[in-house]
């Protein structure tokens, strides 16, 4: 059986330090690659350029949004969805393909994974992190972005299977990085709370960041990824309180302007 024709869509800005890794793990799979930028202002179009990718322009949605608009822009039934700082490792590559061959793809709505990250100079294996599945290869038919303004994911209509292989991914090239984005989740996080009426409580502001910490460190064994695993945990734990603690904030001032 031969593999249908593969769309792969991503969205980018200023991704030229990441793309060009992504897109050379793609070579012997993807029959169309589409790029959705918000604006770029360094090498991303040129790299693109060199792959042969499809260049959108698009002002910037939110991710869940920004992704569905490269899914739109697809032409191939199935489409493979990924982030410029990913990549496919030869092993997911090679699974991909046979299932594509296999018969098991007509009874199939969708494919995920795990996906592996590299943090502190090593690949990261346990913890919160790891395997961390992701449903990212799917019948255009069958899914759609879905998900927070934080988190999406893909919500599937159809059976899924779990393929071989890990999804390379380079999230966090600095500390700062991983720091400056809990900020943003954060402020993320408090504007959807209220919008759902939840309340702050002190319970929660102590009782779920040092249980973020035991679950990952302990109970997902985080500790056997040495230091950077240590770091993991703590810096989740301190992104889970700084979350509740914009609650607590919001509430404060709130209460100052009535």
């Amino acid at each position: 059986m031969a593999a249908p024709p593969l769309s792969v869509s991503l969205i980018t800005l200023n991704e030229a330090d990441n793309l060009r890794r992504c897109l050379d793990s793609l070579r012997a799979i993807a029959g169309e690659i589409v790029i959705v930028d918000s604006g770029s202002t360094d090498d991303t179009r040129a790299v693109a350029a060199e792959f042969g990718a499809r260049w959108v322009e698009q002002k910037w949605l939110g991710f869940r949004e920004q992704k569905n608009v490269a899914l739109d822009h697809c032409a191939n039934d199935w489409a493979l969805c990924l982030d410029a700082d990913e990549a496919l490792s030869p092993e997911l590559l090679g699974s991909i393909l046979a299932f594509l061959e296999s018969p098991a793809r007509d009874e199939a709505a969708g494919a995920y994974f795990p996906r592996r990250t590299w943090f502190l100079g090593r690949w990261i294996r346990h913890g919160d992190w790891y395997p961390d599945h992701c449903l990212r290869l799917f019948r255009r038919s069958a899914g759609r972005w879905s998900g927070t303004s934080e988190h999406t994911k893909v919500e599937l209509d159809g059976r899924e299977v779990k393929l071989d292989g890990d999804l390379l991914h380079w999230s966090f090239p600095t500390l700062r990085r991983f720091v400056e984005k809990q900020l943003s989740y954060a402020d993320s996080f408090a504007e959807r709370a209220a919008g759902e009426g939840r309340r702050w409580t002190l319970w929660d502001n102590v009782t779920r960041p040092i249980w973020r910490f035991f679950r990952g460190y302990i109970l997902r064994a985080g500790f056997l990824d040495g230091f950077p695993g240590l770091w993991i945990a703590v810096g989740n734990a301190y992104a889970t309180f700084v979350r509740y603690s914009r609650l607590y904030e919001s509430r404060d001032a709130s209460r100052r302007s009535e």
